[in-house]
């Protein structure tokens, strides 16, 4: 069971009895060479150890990770720090929907290979990465619905699911007496097509906690980067043309908002701009510092005007 620590309110994934922080922590980097720059020199893994260890410290005590993360790799990294640690934190993973991948076993053995790199007998949420075909999606749920059957799964979700197949996902896991517990999508200040296509409403509506990774657009939300200091090559795709430009008066704004708040960062700010819309970020970590950013994103609330004005901003960048 999670034992979290204490001093961080904690919120309920979706209708399940599973109780989990404001705020996780997404794994993507763990093991990933050709994003992230693994194995480069820019972090280790002896990085990554400490940077978990101050997550756990500080209260953040569910993380999410991906059996294409690192191929593997990011899954075999939480899954030994989690075994040597004191507090048992909440951990999800996903399933890949290959071409390949076309039957209920293929799942099985999927989610068997991530709790054996996790460690785990049974996983905490078990989330179907993308909603690819050629298999219809139906089949999915009910592969989750057996894992759950199964005792290999606490709580199911979707990763990337649009509006028409978030619903479809939630009616055929209902029809097996199964809750969809969340939805990950990509959702922050600058990335807002969970509020123009309907996936945030229908989260509210179906009681689904929506997840969003990538909220602080791979650093741009930081400050660290300007038209100047541009991101490493590996991640300059993400950006469109002008934007570095374009944002600045938001992060100078999220500054001075910020210095309101007792100092807090730009990154601090738009993580818990989030936070205040009910929704659940899951920023990556490299290391220690990158992991008590994060914690202190928590435990403090923007006021609604300060919501709004931001969410004013960031609309008219996104």
């Amino acid at each position: 069971m999670l034992n979290p620590v204490a001093h961080h309110r904690t919120v309920t994934l979706g209708a399940t009895d599973i109780t989990i922080p404001p705020l996780g922590i997404g794994t993507w980097a763990w093991g990933d060479r050709w994003i992230w720059g693994y194995g480069s020199g820019d972090y280790s893994d002896a990085d990554l150890r400490a940077a978990y260890e101050a997550s756990i410290n500080a209260g953040i005590a569910l993380f999410d990770t991906a059996e294409v993360y690192g191929l593997g790799r990011s899954e075999t990294l939480l899954g030994a720090f989690a075994a040597e640690s004191a507090v048992r934190p909440v951990i999800a993973t996903k399933f890949m929907p290959y071409p390949w991948r076309l039957t209920r076993s293929a799942f099985l053995r999927a989610l068997r290979g991530s709790l054996e790199r996790l460690q785990l007998e049974q996983v905490d949420l078990y989330q179907i990465h993308w909603p690819f075909p050629p298999v219809a999606l139906e089949v999915w749920m009910d592969a989750l619905a057996e894992a759950m059957d199964a005792g290999l799964v606490r709580a199911v979700g979707v990763s990337n699911y649009a509006m028409q197949q978030m619903g479809r996902a939630h009616d055929a896991l209902s029809r097996r007496g199964v809750v969809l517990a969340s939805n990950q999508v990509h959702y922050s200040l600058l990335h807002r097509k969970p509020d123009t296509n309907g996936v945030r409403q229908l989260c509210q509506d179906l009681n689904v906690t929506l997840i969003a990774y990538s909220p602080l657009e791979m650093g741009i939300l930081t400050g660290k980067y300007t038209p100047d200091n541009p991101p490493p090559r590996t991640r300059r795709w993400q950006y469109r043309s002008g934007l570095l430009a374009q944002v600045q008066p938001l992060i100078q704004r999220m500054r001075e908002i910020g210095e309101a708040h007792g100092g807090k960062t730009p990154a601090q700010v738009a993580l818990n701009w989030l936070i205040c819309q009910g929704v659940v970020p899951i920023p990556g970590v490299k290391n220690v510092r990158h992991a008590l950013s994060n914690a202190a994103a928590v435990g403090w609330r923007l006021s609604n005007d300060e919501v709004a004005e931001l969410d004013e901003l960031g609309r008219h960048l996104s």
